[in-house]
């Protein structure tokens, strides 16, 4: 019997391990009953891996256009002020630049958290509540930023 860092196992006159499966490493979790036999029509997990790569490449252009734009072309952070903003918001092309930022940052880090939350969570019901918890934080921030962007209101005194 030789003893390594796992535990104790049984090996054969030639050093290999008398029981081969003792050496097998374990899904995370593996299927019920209940998710066995379940076929979605559409495979999300692909899609949500899709949506991933897609954002992240639009992204990369929106957010370096902007710090190019905003930092570079415009002055720096010193010419950012509250009639700045207004002078951006005044005119839909940087209000949709602005919104396709937000939604696709707020969706792709979503998405993030949900992989890191279906790795990471044992449990169902945390696994769950983690996952309500997710879509709320992300829903408002999206409604609120969505509010913002299209009401703003440069005359405000």
């Amino acid at each position: 019997m030789a003893t390594d860092s796992i535990g104790s196992v049984e090996l054969t006159e030639n050093g290999a391990p008398a029981d081969p499966s003792a050496f097998l490493i374990e899904p995370p979790r593996k299927r019920t009953k209940t998710t066995a036999g379940r076929r979605s029509r559409t495979n999300f997990e692909m899609l949500a891996w899709l949506f991933m790569r897609l954002s992240g490449v639009v992204l990369v252009f929106l957010i370096l256009g902007h710090l190019i734009i905003q930092l570079v072309l415009d002055g720096g952070v010193s010419k950012i002020s509250f009639a700045f903003v207004a002078g951006r918001w005044a005119s839909p092309f940087w209000q949709g630049w602005d919104l396709l930022m937000l939604w696709l940052a707020m969706l792709h880090g979503a998405n993030g958290m949900r992989t890191v939350i279906n790795d990471y969570a044992e449990r169902d019901t945390t696994r769950f509540w983690l996952k309500v918890l997710l879509v709320a934080a992300t829903v408002f921030t999206v409604l609120l930023g969505t509010l913002v962007i299209f009401t703003f209101d440069p005359n405000i005194s």
